[in-house]
C-alpha cells in the first residue's frame, strides 16, 4: 500500500459525491420526480444519466473519474 492510496481514495469518494449532487441538481431541474428518485435511489440516477446523456454528461464523466481514482487507490 503506497502513501498515495488514501489520497486517491479520498479524492475518488469526493468526486463521486460531487457528481451525485450535480446529478441531483440536474435531474431536479428536468423533472421533480427524477429529482426525488435521484435523492432516494442514487444507483437509479446513474441509469437516468445514461438515458439523458445530453444534459448529464458532466456529472457522469465526474463519476467515472471518481471510480477510476478509487480503483487506483485500492
Amino acid at each position: 500500500m503506497s502513501s498515495l492510496s488514501p489520497l486517491l481514495l479520498t479524492f475518488g469518494v469526493v468526486a463521486l459525491a460531487v457528481s451525485w449532487v450535480q446529478l441531483l441538481i440536474t435531474s431536479s431541474r428536468e423533472d421533480f420526480t427524477w429529482g426525488l428518485c435521484t435523492f432516494f435511489m442514487p444507483p437509479l440516477s446513474y441509469g437516468y444519466s445514461l438515458v439523458r446523456l445530453d444534459i448529464t454528461k458532466d456529472s457522469l464523466i465526474l463519476a467515472v473519474i471518481g471510480c477510476v481514482l478509487i480503483f487506483l487507490g485500492l
